[in-house]
Formats: structure tokens, sequence, C-alpha cells
């Protein structure tokens, strides 16, 4: 059993020679010598002893430095005292933290502020001095002049400015710098007075002033108001004699500047023309009345007047302009004309007088000569074109056209000639007038080829599309009606075109759409649903039967338009022929027709479209599936052509294409070199479209230029298609590394550092070096500051345990004391009812 702490501090006490033996005389008096190093031994044991008997008072570091050093000035370890700290801690705590603790959630009380008065170390007279003494310091510090409530026996102070007492009853504003030093100054000031009131008010005050004022006596001593007014006004003088200044200076500055053109060609030599003087107008004077009074007679001036007012009188004013008619009042109306040039067509047929037909309007009808109309009766002036459907011919030669507002914009007039009939639109004869009708006719197909053109244009050769074109441009029609049943079905198509001219066909087409357009009744919308499928049929069966592609165009161009209205419908048909093509396996001219259209007609870029795109897989399938062939070369060529027109936007790669075309390229025996043109073309025309490809280089070599190379009469093909591959290589020339030298590994003299201290960092970059001393900073701060908040909220919480223990102990003794005091009157009760209740028995 370890000895107890008594005898263990007794021995510690006396090896340490704080206690021991009584000493003799002698060593007292050496121990007062010394006596100040003895008090500080003692106190070192003393607290050594301290130590030894609380290990819990001193901590030390538990593990030992990271990295071991020597140094020249080895680093002690600190010594701890958690104990001491804590209970400063806490002290601190209690008297910042607990006073606001106790403080919170409570509002108002009256905190005071008096002298002395929370101070029991002062007596109350001492603390009544002191307050008298306070308030006559605030009296004396800040007394003022003005204030009423001082007393008189208080010593005044009076106001220094500089160390230098100031007369405030003495006016120290100076007269002598505002009296005017001249007679500018004052006639500017009285200007300027003047402007402000009234001249003569202020001459009749100076002068009342005057004669008021005694000679003898000095002058009457100006108000500050006065004053201030002779400031205003000698400000305001000054101010306008600035501007006044300013503007003259502008004056002289324009003045030269209009002169110095003149300056300067004196100074090269040449003289300046006279410049013609120009009347003086004065501002707001009217030009005619000031040229009256230069000489001019006031008879001339009322004649001048008169004509100017029968020039205005005789202006022509504006006219309302011709309404414009909509859409269905057009298609209206085209399609009664129409009718109406059929039954007149139709009775002149009959023989039938035609004085009883009804004249169709037209206010172009009528020939201008000059300003006056011919007679009627004359047989050379009569113009019945409009009766044949023929626009009206005006004597200069020129024919005005009436276009139909649709949205394929044809000319309708070029197009609806009666077959058959007498056409007089001049004086000479029929013959003339026949063959001029047919060098219209044939100009206006051309015009109209080269408009219906755009879709279908670069499938064709140049001189193929001439010689359509040429084919297209017949004479004049013969058997058009101008009213015919709108073909639900392509049969009935046939029955009505297989009786016209194949030239004829286009304006049929356009005479049905103008007669059943959608606008005039309800059924004409599904009529001509059905009739565009019945078209989509009719050019594959005019391709099949090689009829004018001319001609086609023009049709196409009319489902362009009606695929608009129909799109649903159009599409349909479109697939159904599609479908066949698939299942055949086998392109027919009408085929490669359909093919065309649906390039003309739909957007061949879209990523996916309904009708396009089956289109393009079946051109891809039988390029594909069809190995070339001297019977399918033409076939092949034209659909290679398609699929590049086809991607001519998107620029899709068709490797089916390409693939064909080689194949052609590579057929053996070569075909003639006028077969192999059409795909040396299509070849270039896919390098040119795919040129862009990063798979450029792969596509088109070896093989494509291997076959060009391998072609007579290809030179200049090879090559072409050579350099754009040696640039498509360069475009995609591999990464490499830069050709230098190879670079030594960088070595470095190990630094050594004199007085190394492995807590100090050595960092070159001071930035970074602050940076990272700053971060350290700030961690250690913040650990710190949550160390203190959670001693703080331990504190809080002890502090509240407390007073919860103090409450609960403070009501438990209330309980108690209550309880003590109830029972206590009721022993007190209980005994007083039995000793009343004995003495009632007694009583008894």
């Amino acid at each position: 059993m370890p000895p107890s702490q008594l005898k263990r501090l007794k021995a510690s006490l006396r090896e340490q020679g704080v206690t021991g033996p009584q000493k003799s005389k002698k060593q007292k008096q050496e121990d007062r010598k010394g006596k100040n190093d003895s008090r500080i031994q003692r106190n070192a044991a003393l607290q050594q002893i301290r130590d030894s008997f609380n290990p819990f008072e001193v901590k030390a570091n538990n593990r030992p430095a990271k990295f071991q050093s020597f140094t020249a000035h080895p680093k002690k370890d600190a010594v701890q005292r958690p104990g001491v700290t804590k209970s400063m801690g806490e002290e601190a705590r209690r008297a910042t933290l607990l006073p606001e603790i106790q403080r919170r959630n409570k509002t108002g009380g009256i905190i005071d502020r008096r002298i002395g008065e929370n101070d029991p170390t002062m007596t109350p007279e001492e603390r009544a001095l002191q307050r008298f003494a306070q308030e006559k310091m605030r009296k004396k510090g800040g007394a003022s002049l003005f204030d009423l409530e001082a007393d008189d026996d208080l010593e005044e102070t009076a106001l220094t400015h500089g160390g230098k007492a100031l007369e405030l009853d003495r006016d120290d504003f100076d007269m002598e710098g505002l009296e005017g030093s001249d007679d500018e100054s004052d006639r500017g000031l009285k200007r300027r007075r003047s402007s402000a009131g009234s001249e003569e008010d202020d001459d009749d005050e100076e002068m009342s002033d005057a004669e008021g004022q005694d000679p003898d006596k000095p002058a009457r001593k100006k108000s500050k108001a006065e004053v201030m007014k002779e400031v205003i006004a000698k400000s305001k003088m000054h101010k306008y004699e600035r501007q006044k200044a300013k503007e003259d200076d502008d004056d002289l500055r324009e003045e030269l500047d209009q002169g110095l053109q003149e300056m300067l060609s004196l100074l090269r030599g040449v003289k300046p023309p006279p410049k013609a003087e120009k009347p003086t107008m004065e501002a707001g004077m009217n030009p005619e009345r000031l040229a009256m009074l230069q000489g001019k007679s006031r008879e001339e001036a009322e004649r001048e007047y008169d004509v100017r007012l029968r020039q205005m009188a005789m202006d022509k004013r504006a006219a309302p302009t011709t309404r414009t008619k909509t859409e269905e009042e057009q298609a209206i109306e085209e399609a009664y004309r129409l009718k109406e040039l059929e039954s007149s067509r139709l009775r002149r047929m009959q023989g039938e007088e035609s004085e009883e037909e009804p004249e169709v309007e037209d206010k172009k009808s009528k020939k201008k000569v000059g300003t006056e109309v011919a007679p009627e009766d004359e047989e050379d002036m009569g113009d019945d074109a409009a009766q044949f459907g023929l626009p009206t011919q005006q004597y200069d030669g020129k024919k005005d056209t009436v276009v139909h507002d649709d949205e394929d914009e044809f000319l309708m007039e070029d197009d609806l000639i009666a077959s058959g009939s007498d056409i007089d639109v001049s004086d000479e004869d029929s013959e003339d007038e026949e063959d001029s009708d047919a060098e219209e006719g044939a100009a206006a197909a051309d015009e109209d080829g080269d408009e219906e053109d755009e879709f279908v244009r670069g499938i064709l050769g140049d001189k193929d599309e001439k010689s359509e074109k040429k084919a297209a441009a017949p004479a004049a029609p013969s058997g058009l009606a101008y009213t015919y049943e709108c073909p639900r079905s392509h049969e009935e198509l046939l029955a009505i075109f297989g009786k016209l001219a194949v030239e004829d066909i286009p304006v049929a087409v356009q005479r049905i759409r103008a007669l059943y357009h959608p606008s005039l009744t309800a059924d004409n919308k599904q009529k001509l649903a059905d009739f565009s499928v019945a078209l989509v049929d009719h050019i594959s069966y005019m391709a099949k039967e090689k009829q004018s592609f001319a001609v086609i165009e023009i049709l196409i161009r009319h489902l362009h338009s009606l695929s608009r209205t129909y799109p649903g419908t159009i599409g349909k048909a479109f697939r159904t022929h599609m479908s066949a093509m698939h299942e055949s396996g086998v392109f027919n001219a009408g085929d490669l027709v359909i093919l065309t259209a649906i390039s003309s007609i739909y957007p061949t870029s879209d990523h996916f479209h309904q009708v396009v795109t089956p289109a393009i897989t079946l051109m891809g399938r039988w390029l594909e599936m069809t190995a070339p062939a001297p019977a399918n070369l033409a076939t092949g060529a034209f659909i290679v052509a398609l699929c590049t027109k086809y991607q001519s936007l998107s620029k899709r790669y068709i490797p089916e294409a390409v693939r064909y075309t080689i194949k052609a390229l590579q057929l053996r025996p070569q075909p003639s070199e006028k077969d192999l043109q059409p795909h040396v073309n299509n070849l270039l025309a896919m390098a040119e479209l795919w040129s862009a490809k990063l798979a450029f280089g792969q596509i088109f070599s070896p093989a494509a230029l291997s076959a060009l190379q391998a072609l007579k009469g290809q030179k200049k093909s090879s090559q072409h298609l050579s350099i754009m591959l040696s640039q498509a290589r360069l475009r995609r020339r591999p990464l490499e590394l830069h050709h230098h030298r190879p670079l030594p590994i960088r070595t470095s003299i190990p630094k050594f550092e004199e007085n190394f201290n492995p807590d100090k960092h050595y960092d070159p970059d001071r930035e970074r070096a602050d940076a990272a001393k700053l971060k350290k900073e700030y961690k250690r701060e913040r650990k710190g500051a949550v160390r203190e908040l959670r001693k703080d909220a331990n504190f809080i919480a002890r502090e509240q345990l407390r007073e919860k223990k103090e409450r609960d102990a403070e009501y438990e003794k209330k309980y108690k004391r209550l309880v003590a005091e109830i029972q206590g009157e009721e022993g007190h009760e209980a005994k007083q009812y039995e000793r009343e209740k004995r003495m009632r028995k007694s009583k008894r």
C-alpha cells in the first residue's frame, strides 16, 4: 500500500530543505543576507512539489517531434497547464458571457449612471462633492453668449479669433471696394438696375436721399440690403460685359472664316469671281412684297399671283387606285371568263351571229389615237381579240398580258388562244396573222421553258434541253377548248388529252385548274386532288411514250404548285409508283421522270422525308444490285446524277453511287468514250461535292484515280482528281513531334541552409510563402474559434443546469415549507378538535 499524501508531502518538503531542523542564529543571519535568492529557490521548490503531487496540472507532448533535428538553439518542450488555462477561461466567461446570458430576453430597465451611485467605497459627502464639481465644469465649458438662463455672476468669456478678441459691435463691411472707379461702371450699374426695376424710381430715391441729407453731417451708412443689391448689380454687369466680349469675338471669327477662301485664292494668284449682291430682306417680310417695294409694279405682282393661283387650281388631284382583288375573286373572274370564251367559240362553230354573243368586258379593247376614239363603224379600227381570249393590241405594237395570280405565276393570256378561230388583231392578212401567232407561241414556249427549267436543270445536257425546247414550240394549237371536265383518274385524263396535241396539254391543265379552283365550290378541292394524282401518273406515261420533255417539265411545275395544297395526296401517289419500282427492280423512263419530279418538288436535304428518303433508298438499291453493263450505262449515269443532285445541299455520302461509277469506268471491254463521259462527269461532281469530307482520300483513292488514269483522253480529269487527293492528304497530315535535339535531364546542386529550422518554411516565392502562412494562420484561428465556441456552449449548458438545479432546490424547499406549515396547521387543528371533544365529553 503506497504511503499517504501527508507523509509524502512532509518527505518532499524535508528533501527540498523547506522544512527541517531548527537553524542557528548564524544560519538565520546568512539567510537574511541572501534573502532574495533563498526565497526564489523556495518558491521554485514549492512549485515543483505541487507539480509532482498533481500530474494532471502539467501537460507534455505525448509524442516527439515528427523530424528529429539538431540546431544550435534547441527548442524546449512547452509546458502546458490545462487546469490553470481552464480556470482562467472560466473566470473570463463568468465576467463577460454570464452577464450577457443574464441580460438575454430582457428589455427595459434603468441604468443608474450617477457619479458614485454604484461605488460602495465613496461616502455620501464625496459623492455629492463630485457631482457638484462636474456640474460646475459643464456649465463653465458649455455656456453661450446667447444663453438667457445663464447666471450673471458667471464669468463671461469673449469670442476670439487667432488670439485676438472679436469686436461684435462694429460693422466691418468695407464700402470702399464697392464704389465705382469710373463713369462706365456707374452707367453699367444703372443699366442693370433699370432691367430689374424702374430706373426713374431709383433716381427719385437717390434725389430724395440727397435732399434729405445735411451736407454738414457725415454720409448716411447704407443698410445691408442696399449693399447686397449693389453687389448683385455689379456682378451682373461684369457677366454682361464678358458675354458681350465673347459675342464680339465669335462675330469676328465668323467674318474671318468667310474671308478665308478669298485670302487663299489671292495667295494662289487666282482672282475670285464677283459675288452677286443679294437684296437685303427684313425679317418677317414677304418676298413678293419686297420685290414690289424694290420696283415691281402692283399690277404685275397681282398678275403673277393670278397665274400661280390658276396653276394650283389646274393641278391634278390624287385619284383612288383600283382595289387589289383577292385570290377567290380572281379565280371566279377567270372561270367566268373561260366559260364565256367557250360559249362564244361554240356559237361561232355553229354559225350563230356574233352580235347575240355576250361581250366579255375588257377595258383595253378600245384603241386610242391621241385623245380621241375612232368611230366603231370602220373595219380597220375594230378589235375583237377579247372574244378569242387574246390580249388587246395597241397601236404602239405592245401587248399587255394578264397574269393570273396563282402560286405558279403562269401567263394566262399566252396559253388561252382559241383553236380554229380567225384572229383579227391588225390590218394584215390572215396568213401573216397566223405566222405572227406561231412566232409568239414559240417565244412564249421558250420563256415558259426557261422558267420551268429551274427544277430539272443540270440533269440533261445543254443540247438535249435546246432540242426539247424547240420541239415544245410548234405552230398555233388546234382543237383546244376553253372548258374541260375535271378528270378524276388517269383514264379520264387520257380520254381528254388524247384528242389534244402534246404541246396543248399545259394550256388544258392550266384551264382545268382555273375552272375548278378550290375557292369556287367545296367539291373542287377533292376533284383537284384526284386530278393531281392523275397528273403524277400522266408524267410517267408521257416519259414511257417518249413525248416532249419540255411539256413534262411544265407538268412537273404544275405538280410543284399543287403539292402545296395537296401534299399528302401527291406524296401518296409518288410512294405508290416507288412501291411498283421496288417490286419490279427495273427502272424505265417513267420511273426516272418520277424520281426527277421528286427532286424538283420536295426538299432533298431533310434528314428523313416520307417521299425523298424512299427515293434515295430505291436508287441506292438499284446501284448496288445492278452490275454495270453497256445496256444500263445511260440509266446508271442518270441515277448517279440524280443522287448527286439530291445531296447537293446536305452533302451526305452515298457509297453505292461511287462504287457503281468506278465499276462502270473499269468495265471491260471498255465502252466508247461517249458512253463513259457521263460517268466521268459524275465522278468529278461527286469529288467536288464531298471534297470536305475527312474520308475523301479513302473514298476516291486508289480505285477512282486508277480508273480515271486508265481511260484514254481523261488526262485532265485524272490530274484534277489527283490534285484534290493531295490536298486532302495535306489536310489529314498526322501529328509529329518537333525535330529538335534531345534535352538532358535538369540537375541542380543541393542547397544547404545555415541554421536550418524544420519548423520554418524556406520558400523562395514570397507571395506563395505569405499565402501559405496566411492559410496556416487562418486554419489555426478557425480551430481556436471552434474550440472557444464549444467551451462557451459547455459553459452556457453548465450555467443553465446550475440555474435549473437552483430553481428546483428553491422550489423543493418552498414546497417542503408549505407542506410543513399545512401539516402543522392540520396537527394544531386536530389537537384542538381532540381537546374540544374531550371537554364536551367531560361536561356530559
